[in-house]
């Protein structure tokens, strides 16, 4: 067993002292996985950093111990702990972008990992790696094993990753959102080689993910975060078929699908409150549709309910809702009664019917788009190759209405977006027409290309590689309103500023700070609203909701949606998450190695789908079964 003992992690940080983690306990067995999922901020990736020890310069592990075999890994030095990590415990990080070694080939990054923790060497060692980059489905990896990691798709480096870190066989792994940037066929494939490995080695796996579709499927243990604690502890079973704390039961009824459509989804008000405050009472009462006068005052334990599941696994949360029941049914029904003696409120915006749109008309219509990619074979000049990465697609998006464009990692879905937005001009050769409006995009230059960047933006899949390191969060939002938005003066746009924070769910002094001091999520709700600080009428979102959890993603989702409903934006959605494609989009087109192979409305296309590659994506979503 992996153990985790009174875990306490701390953070010099401008504001004060950030209790990251605060006296976390949990166990990791062999052969098992264990969930550990919650809000960004929580404390989750920071989790993973403190066991791998491998915290920033301002973290430090102040008390606690992690056992293995006996032995405190805290307690070990660096020379030793370097044999531990990566060999007996292995880690996928979150953005494979930063994780990658951007100079180095990706074959000559696994047969590092290789050599360095197994016997193999030389020749033997390259084809491991050769075997590792079938398994986890890069396609050709005797010849891609030699690419540079720039020359493949965000879900192609996740991939690379993943078989880095299992191609030195650890006993226990670490697993930082690792299918956040797959596809749903190949996050399928990767869960089943996790399984596999598991039966065939017994390893252990800690999987750090916002996705409660993939915990439902994957785990037998989940724990839930808020704020630096553990707030509810149980089997993957009891968990979903009876979540204890009010927030579990939040996060559960947050989850989009076709069901709620049309509909805004129960999003959990506020934010994670900053970690360097002192706590008085419960860290979630600000936000808890149940807390009372006790919630603000008392901190609550976890307290264990009885046992659960066939394990007899205990059934753990941190609430005063079962250590102080009569007082909290007693402010259940004061609620209650004070609620239903209120006026109806009227209707919110969010339920208004969308504007009408006639069928002619289209603010974006692709005609036969063609991106294509030139290589060269040798540094000396040899003969160039062409590679098409979009071949003929055609779509039309309306005003007001939302395009989901899904299909699997290298399909060409992001490389259509960036044409569309004139982020290729440079690096590809595009042919066909973008008319926006009538207007073709790819024949625009000067100030008229300029008029068209503040109508189309786009939001990227990375947030950390799209936000400049060296700009504030003032600086990055107010960028594009200088270029774009000449008419703004200085209070103009910081009211402006302040408003799409306000918007995003994020507090107004992050306007200070760098986008390192955000986690991933936080970090991709400043790309949305730095995307949004133009007013633009089509917006491209790659991958917009990847990098957030449940609770976050549900507000990006209804703030888009009340967006498109008051300003009459239009969307690209490109995306692999298929319960979000059935909430978001009113068309469908799925693309399969450059080309479209199915579109329609998005009932048609998902419910009754004609082609097989489309029935093989909708096979491969991981659902969750609620009892909510």
């Amino acid at each position: 067993m992996l153990k985790i003992e009174d875990l306490k992690v701390a953070l010099d940080a401008e504001a004060g002292l950030v209790r990251a983690i605060d006296g976390m306990r949990l166990t990791l067995q062999r052969g098992q996985t264990f969930a550990l999922v919650g809000e960004s901020g929580c404390g989750k990736s920071m989790t993973a950093l403190a066991l791998m020890r491998l915290l920033p310069d301002n973290g430090r592990i102040s008390g606690g111990r992690l056992m293995l075999d006996e032995q405190d890994l805290f307690a070990l030095p660096e020379a030793q702990m370097r044999a531990v990590r990566g060999g007996r415990i292995g880690m996928i990080f979150q953005e494979p972008s930063t994780s990658l070694n951007p100079v180095m080939r990706i074959g000559d990054q696994i047969v590092e990992a290789i050599e360095t923790h197994t016997a193999l060497r030389g020749a033997a060692a390259r084809a491991k790696a050769i075997e590792w980059l079938d398994r986890v489905g890069i396609p050709e990896p005797a010849k891609r094993i030699d690419d540079y990691p720039f020359r493949m798709s965000g879900g192609q480096k996740q991939r690379v990753m993943i078989a880095m870190t299992l191609a030195a066989e650890p006993d226990y792994l670490i697993a930082d959102e690792p299918t956040t940037a797959l596809d749903v066929t190949i996050q399928a494939q990767i869960l089943d080689l996790l399984r596999d490995l598991q039966r065939e080695r017994g390893l252990g796996v800690l999987l750090i993910t916002h996705d409660l579709g993939v915990v439902a499927g994957m785990a037998h243990q989940v724990a839930l975060m808020y704020a630096g604690q553990i707030i509810e502890l149980a089997s993957a079973e009891a968990f979903f078929a009876q979540p204890k704390h009010p927030y579990a039961r939040l996060l559960l009824q947050a989850l989009p699908d076709a069901g709620k459509r049309g509909e805004s989804l129960a999003a959990i008000a506020g934010t994670v409150p900053p970690l360097w405050m002192s706590f008085e009472g419960c860290r979630f009462a600000p936000r808890c549709d149940r807390a009372w006068a006790s919630c603000h005052g008392r901190r609550p334990e976890l307290h264990e309910l009885a046992k659960q599941g066939q394990a007899g696994v205990g059934h753990q949360v941190r609430c005063l809702l079962y250590t102080e029941p009569q007082a909290a049914a007693a402010a259940a029904a004061a609620a209650a009664a004070a609620a239903s003696a209120q006026p109806l409120r009227p209707a919110e915006v969010s339920n208004r019917p969308p504007p009408e749109v006639g069928a002619a008309q289209a603010l974006l219509e692709v005609r036969n788009l063609r991106v294509e990619f030139g290589t060269q074979t040798s540094w000396l000049g040899g003969k160039a190759k062409r590679f098409v990465a979009v071949d003929g697609v055609s779509y039309r998006i309306a005003p007001g209405r939302t395009l989901a464009l899904v299909g699997e990692s290298g399909c060409g879905k992001t490389s259509s977006g960036k044409a569309i937005v004139q982020l290729l001009r440079r690096t590809a050769t595009i042919s066909g027409e973008a008319l926006l409006d009538g207007q073709d995009l790819f024949k625009l230059d000067g100030a008229a290309l300029l008029a068209a960047r503040r109508a189309v933006q786009i939001i990227f899949q990375d947030p950390f590689a799209s936000l400049n390191p060296r700009m504030r969060v003032q600086e990055v939002l107010e960028e594009g309103m200088l270029a774009l938005r000449p008419d703004l003066d200085a209070s103009a746009r910081r009211r402006n500023m302040e408003l799409l924070l306000d918007q995003v769910g994020l507090r107004r002094d992050a306007l200070t700070r760098w986008p390192h001091e955000f986690s991933g999520g936080q970090r991709q709700r400043l790309a949305i609203a730095r995307a949004l600080a133009v007013e633009p009428r089509l917006i491209v979102c790659d991958e917009p909701t990847s990098a957030l959890d449940v609770s976050v993603q549900a507000q990006i989702l209804n703030l888009l949606r009340d967006l498109q409903r008051e300003r009459g934006l239009s969307f690209l959605f490109i995306t692999h998450n298929i319960g979000v494609v059935e909430y978001v989009a009113d068309e469908v087109a799925v693309m399969q190695a450059g080309r479209i192979v199915e579109s329609g409305l998005c009932e048609a296309v998902l419910g009754s789908p004609t082609q097989a590659y489309t029935r093989t994506l909708l096979a491969a979503v991981p659902r969750v079964i609620r009892s909510l």
